[in-house]
Protein backbone atom coordinates (compact mmCIF):
# COMPACT_ATOMS: atom_id res chain seq x y z
CA UNK A 1 0.00 0.00 0.00
CA UNK A 2 1.31 3.42 -0.94
CA UNK A 3 0.73 6.27 1.46
CA UNK A 4 0.99 9.87 0.36
CA UNK A 5 3.79 11.91 1.85
CA UNK A 6 3.92 15.63 2.38
CA UNK A 7 7.63 16.28 2.57
CA UNK A 8 8.39 19.96 2.30
CA UNK A 9 10.30 22.78 3.90
CA UNK A 10 7.83 25.40 5.00
CA UNK A 11 8.14 28.67 6.81
CA UNK A 12 6.23 29.33 9.97
CA UNK A 13 4.73 32.71 10.61
CA UNK A 14 3.25 33.14 14.04
CA UNK A 15 1.88 36.59 14.78
CA UNK A 16 1.87 37.62 18.38
CA UNK A 17 1.71 40.82 20.32
CA UNK A 18 4.86 42.06 22.03
CA UNK A 19 4.60 42.02 25.81
CA UNK A 20 6.65 44.36 28.01
CA UNK A 21 6.28 46.17 31.31
CA UNK A 22 5.83 49.49 29.50
CA UNK A 23 2.57 51.14 30.59
CA UNK A 24 1.27 51.94 27.11
CA UNK A 25 2.01 48.46 25.80
CA UNK A 26 0.31 46.82 28.79
CA UNK A 27 -2.74 49.05 28.54
CA UNK A 28 -3.11 48.19 24.86
CA UNK A 29 -2.69 44.49 25.61
CA UNK A 30 -5.44 44.63 28.20
CA UNK A 31 -7.77 46.17 25.62
CA UNK A 32 -6.76 43.60 22.98
CA UNK A 33 -7.31 40.67 25.38
CA UNK A 34 -10.81 41.94 26.05
CA UNK A 35 -11.47 42.02 22.31
CA UNK A 36 -11.43 45.81 22.05
CA UNK A 37 -8.85 46.05 19.28
CA UNK A 38 -9.95 49.51 18.20
CA UNK A 39 -9.08 50.83 21.66
CA UNK A 40 -5.80 48.92 21.60
CA UNK A 41 -4.97 50.55 18.27
CA UNK A 42 -5.56 54.02 19.71
CA UNK A 43 -3.37 53.35 22.73
CA UNK A 44 -0.54 51.78 20.78
CA UNK A 45 -0.61 54.48 18.12
CA UNK A 46 0.11 57.16 20.72
CA UNK A 47 2.94 55.05 22.12
CA UNK A 48 4.28 54.10 18.69
CA UNK A 49 4.52 57.72 17.60
CA UNK A 50 6.77 58.27 20.62
CA UNK A 51 9.09 55.59 19.27
CA UNK A 52 8.11 52.56 21.35
CA UNK A 53 9.14 49.56 19.24
CA UNK A 54 6.83 47.10 21.01
CA UNK A 55 3.76 49.22 20.29
CA UNK A 56 4.96 49.64 16.71
CA UNK A 57 5.14 45.86 16.27
CA UNK A 58 1.71 45.43 17.83
CA UNK A 59 0.24 47.96 15.40
CA UNK A 60 1.74 45.92 12.60
CA UNK A 61 -0.07 42.84 13.91
CA UNK A 62 -3.38 44.74 14.02
CA UNK A 63 -3.01 45.98 10.45
CA UNK A 64 -1.90 42.59 9.16
CA UNK A 65 -4.78 40.73 10.80
CA UNK A 66 -7.33 43.48 10.36
CA UNK A 67 -8.08 43.70 14.07
CA UNK A 68 -9.77 46.96 15.05
CA UNK A 69 -8.66 48.47 11.74
CA UNK A 70 -9.17 47.57 8.07
CA UNK A 71 -6.49 45.13 6.90
CA UNK A 72 -3.59 47.07 5.39
CA UNK A 73 -0.44 45.10 4.66
CA UNK A 74 1.42 48.21 3.53
CA UNK A 75 0.88 49.83 6.92
CA UNK A 76 1.72 46.55 8.63
CA UNK A 77 4.99 46.43 6.73
CA UNK A 78 5.81 50.03 7.63
CA UNK A 79 5.15 49.49 11.33
CA UNK A 80 7.15 46.26 11.39
CA UNK A 81 10.08 48.08 9.79
CA UNK A 82 9.96 50.82 12.40
CA UNK A 83 9.72 48.22 15.17
CA UNK A 84 12.55 46.13 13.76
CA UNK A 85 14.82 49.15 13.49
CA UNK A 86 13.82 50.04 17.04
CA UNK A 87 14.96 46.70 18.42
CA UNK A 88 11.72 44.76 18.83
CA UNK A 89 12.50 41.03 18.83
CA UNK A 90 9.42 39.81 16.93
CA UNK A 91 9.28 42.46 14.22
CA UNK A 92 12.23 41.21 12.11
CA UNK A 93 10.48 37.89 11.48
CA UNK A 94 7.11 39.57 10.91
CA UNK A 95 8.66 41.95 8.40
CA UNK A 96 10.62 39.16 6.76
CA UNK A 97 7.47 37.15 6.08
CA UNK A 98 5.77 40.09 4.34
CA UNK A 99 8.89 40.74 2.28
CA UNK A 100 9.15 37.08 1.32
CA UNK A 101 5.50 36.92 0.29
CA UNK A 102 5.49 40.26 -1.48
CA UNK A 103 2.65 41.35 0.80
CA UNK A 104 2.14 45.09 1.19
CA UNK A 105 4.87 45.87 -1.34
CA UNK A 106 7.32 44.26 -3.77
CA UNK A 107 8.71 40.83 -2.98
CA UNK A 108 12.23 41.13 -1.60
CA UNK A 109 13.81 37.77 -0.82
CA UNK A 110 17.19 39.26 0.04
CA UNK A 111 15.49 41.66 2.41
CA UNK A 112 13.51 38.80 3.94
CA UNK A 113 16.72 36.85 4.51
CA UNK A 114 18.33 39.88 6.12
CA UNK A 115 15.50 40.34 8.59
CA UNK A 116 15.12 36.62 9.32
CA UNK A 117 18.81 36.48 10.18
CA UNK A 118 18.38 39.52 12.42
CA UNK A 119 15.45 37.86 14.17
CA UNK A 120 17.44 34.65 14.54
CA UNK A 121 20.17 36.58 16.34
CA UNK A 122 17.50 37.76 18.79
CA UNK A 123 16.69 34.09 19.48
CA UNK A 124 13.37 34.07 17.60
CA UNK A 125 12.75 30.42 16.71
CA UNK A 126 10.36 31.31 13.88
CA UNK A 127 12.98 33.56 12.30
CA UNK A 128 15.55 30.79 12.67
CA UNK A 129 13.33 28.33 10.83
CA UNK A 130 12.36 30.82 8.14
CA UNK A 131 15.99 31.79 7.53
CA UNK A 132 16.88 28.10 7.33
CA UNK A 133 14.21 27.56 4.66
CA UNK A 134 15.76 30.29 2.52
CA UNK A 135 19.25 28.87 3.06
CA UNK A 136 17.99 25.38 2.21
CA UNK A 137 16.45 26.53 -1.06
CA UNK A 138 18.90 29.29 -2.02
CA UNK A 139 16.22 31.98 -2.04
CA UNK A 140 17.51 35.47 -1.33
CA UNK A 141 20.81 34.01 -0.15
CA UNK A 142 23.28 31.50 -1.60
CA UNK A 143 22.16 27.94 -0.88
CA UNK A 144 23.92 26.63 2.23
CA UNK A 145 22.54 23.33 3.50
CA UNK A 146 24.92 22.94 6.49
CA UNK A 147 23.98 26.42 7.72
CA UNK A 148 20.30 25.64 7.17
CA UNK A 149 20.62 22.47 9.26
CA UNK A 150 22.30 24.45 12.03
CA UNK A 151 19.42 26.94 12.15
CA UNK A 152 16.83 24.17 11.95
CA UNK A 153 18.44 22.48 14.95
CA UNK A 154 18.52 25.68 16.97
CA UNK A 155 14.87 26.38 16.19
CA UNK A 156 13.86 22.77 16.87
CA UNK A 157 15.64 22.84 20.23
CA UNK A 158 13.61 25.94 21.08
CA UNK A 159 10.41 24.06 20.29
CA UNK A 160 9.63 25.11 16.72
CA UNK A 161 7.32 22.43 15.34
CA UNK A 162 8.01 23.61 11.81
CA UNK A 163 11.76 23.20 12.27
CA UNK A 164 11.26 19.80 13.87
CA UNK A 165 9.26 18.67 10.84
CA UNK A 166 11.85 20.11 8.48
CA UNK A 167 14.65 18.26 10.25
CA UNK A 168 12.57 15.11 9.99
CA UNK A 169 12.34 15.63 6.24
CA UNK A 170 16.12 16.03 5.97
CA UNK A 171 16.73 12.83 7.92
CA UNK A 172 14.13 10.91 5.95
CA UNK A 173 15.48 12.04 2.60
CA UNK A 174 19.13 11.90 3.63
CA UNK A 175 19.70 15.51 2.60
CA UNK A 176 22.79 16.98 4.23
CA UNK A 177 22.47 14.35 6.96
CA UNK A 178 22.86 10.57 7.00
CA UNK A 179 19.54 9.00 6.08
CA UNK A 180 18.05 7.95 9.40
CA UNK A 181 14.37 7.00 9.57
CA UNK A 182 14.55 6.65 13.33
CA UNK A 183 15.66 10.26 13.73
CA UNK A 184 13.04 11.34 11.20
CA UNK A 185 10.37 9.64 13.30
CA UNK A 186 11.70 11.30 16.46
CA UNK A 187 11.44 14.79 14.98
CA UNK A 188 8.06 14.12 13.36
CA UNK A 189 6.77 12.91 16.72
CA UNK A 190 7.96 16.08 18.46
CA UNK A 191 6.27 18.26 15.86
CA UNK A 192 3.19 16.06 15.77
CA UNK A 193 2.75 16.46 19.52
CA UNK A 194 2.35 20.17 18.78
CA UNK A 195 -0.42 19.43 16.27
CA UNK A 196 1.77 20.00 13.21
CA UNK A 197 -0.39 18.31 10.58
CA UNK A 198 2.29 17.55 7.99
CA UNK A 199 4.53 15.98 10.64
CA UNK A 200 1.65 13.86 11.88
CA UNK A 201 1.05 12.61 8.35
CA UNK A 202 4.75 12.01 7.80
CA UNK A 203 4.99 9.97 11.00
CA UNK A 204 1.96 7.98 9.92
CA UNK A 205 3.71 7.14 6.64
CA UNK A 206 6.70 5.79 8.56
CA UNK A 207 4.42 3.57 10.65
CA UNK A 208 2.57 2.47 7.54
CA UNK A 209 5.78 1.47 5.79
CA UNK A 210 7.78 0.24 8.79
CA UNK A 211 10.66 2.64 8.33
CA UNK A 212 12.38 3.82 11.51
CA UNK A 213 9.48 2.43 13.57
CA UNK A 214 7.75 -0.97 13.67
CA UNK A 215 5.20 -1.55 10.91
CA UNK A 216 1.86 -0.86 12.59
CA UNK A 217 -1.30 0.13 10.75
CA UNK A 218 -3.09 1.14 13.94
CA UNK A 219 -0.31 3.59 14.76
CA UNK A 220 -0.33 4.76 11.14
CA UNK A 221 -4.09 5.30 11.20
CA UNK A 222 -3.81 7.13 14.53
CA UNK A 223 -1.35 9.70 13.22
CA UNK A 224 -3.15 10.01 9.89
CA UNK A 225 -6.37 10.70 11.81
CA UNK A 226 -4.72 13.50 13.78
CA UNK A 227 -3.27 14.95 10.59
CA UNK A 228 -6.70 14.86 8.96
CA UNK A 229 -8.26 16.60 11.98
CA UNK A 230 -5.67 19.34 11.62
CA UNK A 231 -6.45 19.91 7.95
CA UNK A 232 -3.90 17.78 6.10
CA UNK A 233 -5.47 16.39 2.91
CA UNK A 234 -2.89 13.62 2.56
CA UNK A 235 -3.62 12.63 6.14
CA UNK A 236 -7.31 12.31 5.28
CA UNK A 237 -6.65 10.05 2.29
CA UNK A 238 -4.03 8.04 4.15
CA UNK A 239 -6.30 7.57 7.16
CA UNK A 240 -9.03 6.06 5.01
CA UNK A 241 -6.54 3.74 3.32
CA UNK A 242 -5.02 2.63 6.63
CA UNK A 243 -8.37 2.06 8.33
CA UNK A 244 -9.39 -0.29 5.52
CA UNK A 245 -6.46 -2.51 6.52
CA UNK A 246 -7.59 -2.82 10.13
CA UNK A 247 -9.44 -5.74 11.65
CA UNK A 248 -12.56 -4.93 13.74
CA UNK A 249 -10.61 -5.24 17.01
CA UNK A 250 -7.93 -2.93 15.66
CA UNK A 251 -10.53 -0.39 14.59
CA UNK A 252 -11.92 -0.43 18.12
CA UNK A 253 -8.42 0.07 19.51
CA UNK A 254 -7.94 3.01 17.16
CA UNK A 255 -11.17 4.68 18.23
CA UNK A 256 -10.30 4.21 21.91
CA UNK A 257 -6.86 5.71 21.41
CA UNK A 258 -8.26 8.65 19.48
CA UNK A 259 -10.86 9.26 22.17
CA UNK A 260 -8.17 9.39 24.86
CA UNK A 261 -5.39 10.74 22.60
CA UNK A 262 -3.04 7.87 23.41
CA UNK A 263 -0.32 7.73 20.75
CA UNK A 264 0.60 4.14 21.62
CA UNK A 265 -0.47 1.62 24.26
CA UNK A 266 2.85 2.14 26.08
CA UNK A 267 2.14 5.84 26.64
Amino acid sequence: MKFFHRLFFAALFSLGFSVTSHAGVEEGLAAAKSGNYAEAQKIWLVDAKKGNADSQNNLGVLYEKGLGVPPDLTKARDWYLKAANGGNRSAPNNLGVLLERGAGGPQDLAGAAKWYEAGAKFGDRNAMNNYAVLLENGRGVPANLPAAIDYYRKAADLGSAQAQNNLGVLYEKGLGLPQDYGMAAQYYRQAGAQKHAAAQNNLGVLYGTGRGVPLNYVDAAYWFSLAAENGDKNGLNNRDAAVRRLQPAEQTELQNRLASRIASPAQ
